[in-house]
C-alpha cells in the first residue's frame, strides 16, 4: 500500500508542480529540427525528392512475410 501513496503523491506532485525551462541548448536544437526538413527539402532536385518519395513508399507498403 506504501508503493501506492508513493506513486499517486509522486503523480501529483509532476501534475501540479512548474515545470523546469527548457535550456538554451534544447531550445537551439528544436529551432534547427522545425527548420531541416524544408530546408533540406528545398536544396534537393524534384528528381531526388521524387526518388526518396518512391523508396520511401515502398518500404511502408513492402510485405513482411
Amino acid at each position: 500500500m506504501a508503493d501506492l501513496n508513493r506513486l499517486a503523491h509522486r503523480l501529483v506532485k509532476e501534475a501540479t508542480e512548474p515545470r523546469e525551462e527548457p535550456s538554451q541548448t534544447q531550445v537551439n536544437g528544436r529551432k534547427g529540427g522545425l527548420k531541416g526538413g524544408k530546408a533540406r527539402a528545398e536544396k534537393l532536385s524534384a528528381e531526388k525528392r521524387r526518388e526518396i518519395a518512391q523508396r520511401a513508399a515502398e518500404a511502408r507498403w513492402a510485405r513482411k512475410d
